[in-house]
């Protein structure tokens, strides 16, 4: 049975029976890429007089239209006081509701369509950005799920938004972004800051590491890992959730990208020497609890990026490791280490592979300065 908040009507959704292939093709929502919130920070830091908003939408599945003929079987005991048990009687959705597959799709559409009627152009590139532009107004509305962050240089016209987006939907208002998935946001008159303080605090307490001894570096050159050398963990899923946390870190910290990366490439057996190396990243990680990303408003607005690449470094495979990093002026946006799917026969190859994975990076990062511009 699968619940749904409220106090005033029937939200709950129980025994619902959807075979898994029926609305396949309708149960996803877009979600913003990494890169698209660190692109809106860098693009609109060099504006000082733009703003920053968060808005939220409680129960936001409830407002999602249903296009197919869905029904549920009543919660065990619901009747009316005084009426016996109804027995052999179903009902027919009207609405969305949490537990159906496609409520997150049916959401996401509802919202896009209101926003697209109010003349916001929905980006092909990542279609959880709306842009709308009106001489020199210029509001653009990011949204992940029910969290809703809006940047724009013009208050008056915000302030119409989150009022006709309230009346639509019931929006709560959050005030100025401070604090968005994770993410810690500082505005300052040099530019915007975006770190994971909090977040790391809580993961070197869960692991047990809040007072361990630091690292300079978050991995030891001279140890070569590879599958099969050292004994097995007891827990592997305690390794598992470690990375899992480390990966989510390197939203702000590139410095952690290559060895969160190599690190994660052996969820399936994790050996000693493995969890050791996981340990040094996060000692490493208390030394640097504080460091994050700063966008400058000082920097030139221009597209440069830099690829490099390791030769059959992989002791298991063989594969190379890719590395580019995209900066908008001075602000690091996308960055990315990551093996290579083929094995490359020269150093030289290799370095085409890395390059090439830039390069469609910065063709994604210019087609979104174009509709933001």
């Amino acid at each position: 049975m699968v619940f749904a908040r409220s106090i005033t009507t029937l939200e709950l959704c129980a025994s619902i029976g959807i075979d898994s292939g029926t609305f396949r093709s309708k149960c996803k929502a877009p979600r913003h890429e990494n890169e698209m919130l660190q692109h809106r920070f860098s693009r609109e830091c060099f504006r000082s007089s733009r703003l920053w908003w968060r808005v939220a939408r409680g129960n936001a599945f409830l407002h999602g239209d249903i296009h197919e003929e869905v029904y549920m079987s009543l919660p065990l005991g619901l009747h009316h006081e005084g009426e016996s048990l109804l027995i052999n009687i179903v009902c027919k959705l009207h609405k969305s509701l949490y537990g159906l597959k496609q409520a997150s799709h049916q959401w996401f559409s509802k919202f896009s369509s209101v926003l697209i009627n109010t003349c916001f152009k929905q980006s092909t590139f990542d279609n959880s950005l709306f842009v709308k532009i009106n001489g020199n107004s210029f509001i653009a509305l990011l949204v992940y799920v029910d969290d809703i962050v809006i940047a724009s240089n013009d208050q008056e016209n915000v302030d119409e938004l989150k009022k006709f987006l309230n009346g639509c939907f019931k929006l709560k208002d959050l005030g100025n972004l401070k604090y968005f998935l994770g993410l810690e946001v500082g505005r300052f008159s040099k530019g915007i800051s975006v770190s994971q303080r909090h977040y790391v605090l809580q993961l070197l307490s869960d692991t047990g590491y809040l007072s361990c001894k630091t690292r300079k570096t978050p991995m030891d050159l001279n140890v070569k890992l590879s599958q099969d050398e050292g004994d097995l963990i007891d827990d592997p899923s305690m390794y598992r959730r470690m990375i899992g946390k480390l990966l989510y870190f390197t939203i702000t910290r590139p410095d952690l990208s290559f060895s969160v990366n190599r690190l994660s490439q052996f969820l399936i057996k994790p050996r000693i020497p493995h969890l050791q190396a996981t340990y040094h990243v996060l000692q490493y990680v208390k030394a640097t609890v504080g460091q994050g990303l700063f966008y400058s408003s000082s920097s030139a607005i221009e597209l440069k990026a830099f690829a490099d690449s390791d030769w059959a470094a992989c002791l298991d495979t063989r594969r190379s490791i890719s590395g580019f990093c995209v900066f908008i002026g001075d602000s690091l946006v996308p960055w990315k280490s990551k093996k290579q799917h083929i094995v490359s026969r020269s150093s030289t190859k290799a370095e085409y592979h890395s390059m090439e994975n830039a390069t469609y990076e910065l063709m994604w990062m210019f087609s979104l300065f174009n509709i933001c511009t």
